[in-house]
């Protein structure tokens, strides 16, 4: 591979692990102020029983493992009172050694925890570890929750990333107003993350996961629901919001979306018609187009690109490579890394907070109802006093609704059901593959009849009639509905026609019997 494709490999797989040269990491400023709440956190162990890990026997020394589900350690921060000490660095580091390992000793976890970033980021000097994991956060540990209920975030971490990455932009969120929780991102049996279908949709089922232990928050608002990936989470947010309508809101911080469209469109659910949740990509600088080139990419398979019914922002940011979206890698890479080798760390540091301005007004409007949010994002950058030559915006709003039977009800209630045969037209002008099955009719009119609905189900019988018009059973079925509402003279015309189509069919002609002796 050439190009892009080794960018984004690099990127996703190498250049947030291991540095091997001697380097010293500068400290990263974030320069966006706290919101009006404190910021709790909590760590939570718990286990996913409806999902396998690892193998029943243990690898290295053969005895068998007890019986458990998926371990899916959960950080939740959380909009809560101001006070208290709070969390150094290295209680989030002191957390990821224990992210698939609950029984680990507190000796134990000293151990591991005193070389996790040494492992990380080798090179990094002895004391300039003792000075990061001593650094204080905005989070306090088990803080009391503020009164009321907040929208919820799930933050999808890396390829292989802990919960803690962009630690900087859950605090920030969770100060805002905002549930946000996290886990590590891990393969489907393992530690290790794999660069396959199963890998991202062992994520999608974390994504699910959380959403689902979510609801027993009392502090949070479930009915509001967005999800932010990084990366690798940034293709399992948008598999996860395809497979689950609940998700409001998508962001996407250059995301494998963008990097893998093979491999995204290999999960044969994620299909524009399912992905309409407003959504915001936030991309490093593109690539130029010898790289493209270069990199041999099929992009007319890149399922951002489809998605033509949700309203898409897109916003590029120019001091940004892939890894400066993660906020570990600007707090401990060198600066000889990859990601200022243009840029310096306080011009990428700068722009890492504007992303977080951008996400948070943009969450604001998608979950809170604020107007004012996503007409910042739509916005000139310069209208929103953002750096000169630091991002550019790009907007495509939704055509319409999605080409489904849910989004085609959608319109009717909007529209009314007598308008039910223009409607459908409509959608299939827009989306020639959009088709109604005349079983999906007869059951949906007869739902209509059974909620006493029977004005809507003629027309949708009616609908039927038109898409089958040589279906005896389709003139059938507006029939029944059309005497069941009193007009015996359509219902016995319905009837006839249903008879010509099918001569033999004695329902029909019992009923024509019936309503022409009373």
């Amino acid at each position: 591979m050439g190009g892009i494709v080794v960018r984004a490999l690099s990127g996703l797989l190498v250049c947030l692990m291991l540095f091997c040269q001697s380097a010293r990491a500068s400290d990263f400023v974030f320069s966006n102020a706290p919101g009006p709440h404190g910021v709790g956190l909590r760590v939570v162990q718990q286990y996913d029983f409806s999902r396998a890990y690892g193998s029943k026997t243990d690898p290295v020394t053969g005895q068998p493992h007890a019986e458990a589900g998926r371990p899916v350690q959960t950080l939740v921060w959380y909009p809560a009172v101001k006070g208290g000490a709070p969390v150094r660095y290295g209680d989030y580091v002191r957390a990821a050694v224990t992210e698939d390992n609950f029984g680990l000793s507190d000796a134990e976890v000293a151990k591991a925890a005193s070389t996790w970033l040494e492992k990380r980021w080798k090179g990094l000097a002895a004391a300039k570890i003792q000075v990061e994991m001593s650094r204080p956060t905005w989070a306090v540990r088990d803080a009391k929750p503020e009164p009321g209920k907040f929208p919820v975030i799930i933050y999808a971490p890396s390829f292989g990333a802990p919960a803690h990455e962009n630690l900087t932009l859950c605090e920030f969120l969770a100060s805002q107003g905002y549930v946000v929780l996290a886990s590590s991102s891990r393969g489907a049996f393992g530690r290790e993350m794999t660069q396959d279908l199963e890998g991202v949709e062992a994520q999608v089922g974390d994504i699910e996961f959380l959403i689902a232990y979510a609801r027993s928050l009392p502090h949070a608002d479930i009915e509001h629901l967005g999800v932010v990936g990084y990366s690798w989470g940034g293709m399992a947010n948008v598999l996860a919001a395809a497979k689950d309508s609940r998700i409001d809101a998508l962001v996407s911080l250059d995301g494998s979306i963008r990097y893998f469209p093979t491999l995204a469109a290999s999960a044969k659910y994620a299909v524009p018609s399912r992905l309409t949740a407003p959504f915001l990509f936030v991309g490093a600088r593109p690539s130029t187009i010898d790289e493209l080139l270069a990199s041999h990419q099929d992009m007319s398979e890149s399922l951002m690109n489809q998605m033509k019914y949700a309203d898409l922002y897109r916003i590029t940011m120019t001091p940004m490579v892939h890894a400066n979206f993660n906020s570990e890698y600007q707090r401990f890479a060198p600066d000889s890394g990859w990601g200022f080798s243009e840029y310096s760390r306080d011009e990428t540091s700068l722009a890492y907070s504007w992303v977080a301005r951008y996400v948070l007004r943009f969450l604001d409007g998608t979950l809170k109802g604020d107007p004012t949010g996503l007409s910042f994002v739509a916005n000139k950058p310069a209208n929103n006093a953002a750096p000169a030559h630091m991002l550019t915006v790009s907007f495509r709003r939704a055509q319409g609704a999605p080409p489904t039977i849910g989004g085609f009800a959608s319109v009717l209630a909007k529209q009314g059901f007598a308008h039910a045969v223009k409607a459908y037209q409509s959608l299939r002008s827009v989306d020639p593959g959009f088709q109604l099955s005349e079983g999906d009719l007869r059951h949906w009119g007869n739902q209509l009849l059974f909620a006493d609905e029977t004005d809507k189900a003629i027309n949708v019988f009616e609908l039927a009639t038109v898409v089958y018009p040589t279906s005896g059973a389709a003139f059938e079925a507006l029939g029944s509905a059309q005497e069941k509402a009193g007009d015996r003279i359509a219902a016995k015309a319905s009837y006839a026609k249903a008879l010509t189509l099918d001569p033999t069919n004695a329902n029909v002609i019992q009923r024509l019997k019936i309503l022409s002796e009373s």
